[in-house]
């Protein structure tokens, strides 16, 4: 039983406004592709609540409207969310001793919900297990909330939706800049672009995500050493 989850998700919310107002908005985008899809908000509560996976959401929506290749669904899901192994690594200790909210909390993890339990302490007065509930609780509503909202308003609108997929490129670019501005060492960047460019010139455009993903992690652990010496 986690105590005082009251108090708690009073001292999480103010550090996830930031999540939220990122969220609610690509949630929406969601939404929005979804319906135009075909999908009803129902369908999209449930991807959210069951899935919950930002990224993998949005490629989800070819794999479901296409024939299904159960093989090549999962390569994608490994290949988009691959990043999430490390995170689980990295969380190990910090998540001992959760006991029944453990599963929750493996489940909910995403980059937003690293990055805030990494950083952030909850005050003296606050259960740590109960904090780090309320913050991917929080994260995880705020990114339904969004998804709902989306599909109730995306039957209702007028005008062409198309290429408002784009958001999630868009997303993933800023994150890219931003990451850039933050690091002195930008070998593991240019590795990426560099996998992801050779990747579509020899596999095309619809099939360079897995050969690139693959050619990006057999160079990091290859050049490990050398890139952990930039890093220092």
């Amino acid at each position: 039983m986690i105590k005082n989850l009251p108090k708690a998700f009073k001292a999480a919310f103010p550090h996830t406004i930031p999540v939220l107002t990122g969220f609610i908005f690509l949630g929406i985008a969601y939404g929005i592709l979804m319906s135009g899809r075909g999908f009803g908000w129902y369908w999209i509560l449930l991807t959210s609540v069951v899935v919950f996976a930002g990224a993998l959401q949005f490629v989800g929506i070819s794999l479901l409207t296409s024939v299904f290749d159960p093989l090549y669904a999962f390569l994608i899901a490994i290949s988009v969310n691959a990043r999430h192994l490390f995170y689980g690594i990295s969380m190990l200790e910090k998540f001992s001793g959760t006991g029944k909210i453990k599963p929750y909390l493996i489940f909910g993890m995403c980059d937003e919900t690293f990055s805030i339990l990494c950083s952030t302490e909850p005050p003296e007065n606050v259960d740590k297990r109960a904090f780090m509930f309320a913050v991917t609780a929080l994260h995880q509503s705020y990114w339904v909330v969004g998804g709902v909202i989306g599909g109730l308003i995306g039957p209702l609108l007028t005008f062409d939706t198309y290429g408002i997929d784009f958001v999630m490129t868009a997303f993933f670019v800023v994150i890219f800049i931003n990451k850039w501005r933050a690091s002195k060492n930008h070998a593991p960047a240019l590795i990426g672009l560099g996998a992801a460019t050779a990747g579509v010139l020899v596999f095309g455009a619809d099939n360079f995500i897995i050969p690139a993903m693959i050619l990006i992690i057999v160079c990091l652990t290859v050049f490990r050493k050398q890139l952990a010496k930039g890093e220092e």
